[in-house]
């Protein structure tokens, strides 16, 4: 009888740089392909962000993916997302280092609803700090403390930032069999309207 040989290592870590580099390929020639969004999504993607005031946001970790909890607030004509984070948090370092993030935002359980079933978003786009003193800053720390006003006094810490999250691309899902690709031109209209 033969020893039992180990698979390779491939298949124990996963693919290898040029496998990544065909998918991550194949990803960006897709990526562009947005689907028309009905108006009953376009309301329950706008309730969405409005009443949920937390989100996962998806980092680059030491070459991981790395998720944490943020507040966010969305900016003005539904161009991005703001949040306020503290330079000591992995998050933070992370986006200095790789702008490309990700935001998930999902409606709260309910009760006789599936978890599958809930009504989700993920943003993928880019994180840039913003420069203090800037009229951008101010607009940024005006429209986050109108939806955090308990949050004023983290301002007057030194290691407390405001990033912009700019979406490149939105994954909707409404429930079962309802997901809509769109792009971000289409998110700030959807978040634009009353």
């Amino acid at each position: 009888m033969k020893p039992e040989q180990s698979p390779p290592m491939r298949a124990l870590f996963g693919p290898d740089a040029e496998t990544l580099s065909a998918l991550a390929s194949a990803s960006r020639s897709n990526a562009h392909e947005y689907a028309p969004m009905n108006p009953a999504s376009a309301q329950t993607l706008r309730q969405l962000l409005r009443t949920q005031e937390v989100a996962a946001l998806g980092t680059l970790h030491e070459g991981r993916p790395y998720v944490s909890m943020v507040p966010f607030a969305t900016l003005s004509g539904g161009t991005g997302f703001v949040v306020h984070v503290s330079q000591l948090a992995a998050h933070t370092k992370d986006m200095l280092r790789s702008p490309p993030v990700s935001l998930l935002v999902v409606a709260p359980p309910a009760p006789d609803v599936l978890p599958q079933a809930l009504a989700r978003v993920t943003i993928q786009g880019r994180a840039s700090q913003y420069e203090n003193g800037t009229d951008a800053h101010t607009e940024a720390k005006a429209t986050y403390l109108t939806r955090f006003p308990e949050s004023a006094d983290l301002f007057g810490f030194a290691d407390f930032s405001l990033f912009a999250i700019v979406p490149e691309s939105v994954r909707f899902v409404g429930g079962f069999a309802q997901a809509t690709t769109i792009s971000a031109q289409k998110l700030a209209e959807v978040l634009s309207a009353a």
